[in-house]
């Protein structure tokens, strides 16, 4: 089960919602556009900007295009910044809770197990989103860069 997941957060981190497009295929640019489909579809009263990583079938001229369609501002991360990426914190999330040091039957048990904990991860989970996926990160005051 491949998922294509979107976060939104508040400007000061304090909300967080978890918007799910899930297929059974591969991720692929038609369907980062039935994502940013989605996202237009809520009907929200404020820009949209989405964060993504430099995947090509991101980058691509449909996606990019249909965004602008859509009035959907794209943001791309810097090459290898996983910890930049939001949904990255959220798929580590989902593994520890679902996957370590458990044991599924078969893989629809599996499959709906990962369904259930991000469907309900709106609700449920609501204040360990709040401080996981927020935009705040470490910074070192007195860093001494050595060049070698």
């Amino acid at each position: 089960m491949l998922s294509s997941s979107s976060i939104s957060t508040e400007k000061n981190g304090s909300s967080v919602e978890i918007v799910i497009l899930t297929n059974e295929t591969y991720i692929n640019s038609e369907t980062v556009c039935q994502m940013l489909f989605k996202l237009a579809s809520l009907g929200l009263n404020i820009p949209i900007a989405v964060v993504l990583d430099n995947a090509r079938y991101q980058r691509c001229r449909l996606v990019q295009d249909y965004a602008k369609e859509l009035g959907i501002q794209l943001c791309f991360l810097p090459s290898y910044s996983p910890q930049l990426n939001l949904i990255e914190r959220l798929w580590r999330f989902v593994k520890k809770e679902c996957l370590y040091s458990k044991y599924y039957e078969n893989f629809s048990d599996f499959k709906s197990a990962i369904s259930n904990y991000i469907n309900s991860a709106n609700t449920d989970k609501k204040e360990k989103l709040n401080s996981l996926l927020n935009l705040k990160f470490q910074s070192f005051n007195k860093v001494q860069i050595l060049t070698v």
